[in-house]
């Protein structure tokens, strides 16, 4: 078997993949360009790790049988050959679930504490402490926290919302499905589904955006989930809102979202994802005192490849003995 990681891997990592796979040919090397990719690839392989793919992988490597992402998101992949390839593909879903959860929580965390709000005053060397600014700090706990995305980020999201005392809600596409088939270390997350209060279909997003003190959206994007909230949606938001987008920038329509940070129809905003990125220096975003942004880093962890080569491995003891690998894409689905 030949592996190519577009990659570089340390000690460990490289001992972790080839203790699964023994007697594997492991190839890797640092890629930045899908061109640096495809030059690595060269005359095939039979596995790859890696964040981009070539548009014609399948002819550059008729052998590939499977395509081990680093990315929990595929929808950089999926359009083109890769639509329609016999060739498996597999997500890191379930490696960022810490890191983002936390960011998320943090997120919402330092809205509600103003923290935000401090540090820009803190840059103008100004004391605020105004009874307004004060009046305006609110505890989470008690707070009602609607999930948009229910995969292995949303789970970890409503374990630790409902650690700080939050009423959970979830949406997902299919609310009577709630068991987490998807990688998930022990203790992590909700893999049998039962910390919301109540689930919600696609249909009912206006219904759980009612509801919702602080909202977290973790949505992949795919034909069904483009601009999957817009102005509809954030009318029937509470006025205090807080959202926070990790999934995509695109499930969101970022004009309506605007439109309604800026007259305050909502109370804010946390945005780690954007319809374009980088996001363009003369957005309405960066100047909106209401909105934390941070340029698409919340999955970021010095751990990153070790959860990484961890999913990898046991996927190449399923791949080996045939069994399902895990967090397979449905190309139908899109994720």
């Amino acid at each position: 078997m030949k592996i190519i990681s577009t990659v570089a891997l340390q000690p460990a990592h490289r001992n972790a993949i080839l203790n699964a796979a023994p007697g594997a040919d492991l190839a890797d090397r640092q890629c930045r360009t899908v061109e640096e990719v495809s030059d690595l690839v060269g005359t095939g392989c039979d596995v790859m790790l890696t964040f981009r793919v070539p548009n014609d992988i399948a002819t550059r490597a008729p052998g590939l049988k499977w395509i081990q992402l680093l990315s929990a998101g595929a929808d950089h992949v999926l359009g083109g050959p890769l639509k329609r390839t016999p060739i498996s593909i597999t997500t890191a879903s379930g490696i960022h679930a810490t890191p983002i959860a936390e960011y998320t929580l943090g997120s919402m965390l330092a809205y509600a504490h103003r923290i935000h709000l401090a540090i820009r005053a803190q840059v103008r060397r100004e004391w605020m402490r105004s009874g307004a600014f004060m009046a305006g700090v609110d505890d989470i706990r008690g707070q009602t926290l609607g999930i948009i995305g229910y995969g292995s980020i949303g789970r970890e999201t409503a374990r630790l919302g409902a650690a700080f005392g939050m009423k959970v809600l979830a949406l997902k596409r299919n609310p009577s499905d709630r068991v987490d088939p998807g990688w998930c270390p022990s203790g992590l997350g909700d893999p049998d589904g039962k910390i919301p209060a109540r689930y919600f279909g696609p249909d009912d997003r206006e219904a759980i955006l009612r509801e919702s003190d602080y909202i977290s959206v973790t949505l992949p994007l795919t034909d069904h989930t483009r601009k999957f909230i817009g102005e509809r949606e954030f009318v029937a938001m509470k006025p205090g809102a807080y959202l926070v987008n990790i999934g995509r920038g695109e499930v969101i329509d970022e004009h309506a979202m605007i439109d309604a940070l800026s007259a305050k129809k909502i109370g804010g905003a946390g945005l780690d994802v954007f319809e374009h990125e980088p996001l363009e220096a003369g957005s309405t975003l960066w100047d909106l005192e209401n909105v934390i942004l941070t340029p698409h880093i919340s999955g970021a962890n010095r751990g990153y490849m070790d959860k990484a080569c961890e999913l990898f491995a046991e996927n190449l003891n399923r791949f080996a003995a045939k069994r399902p690998l895990l967090n397979l894409i449905d190309p139908g689905l899109g994720y």
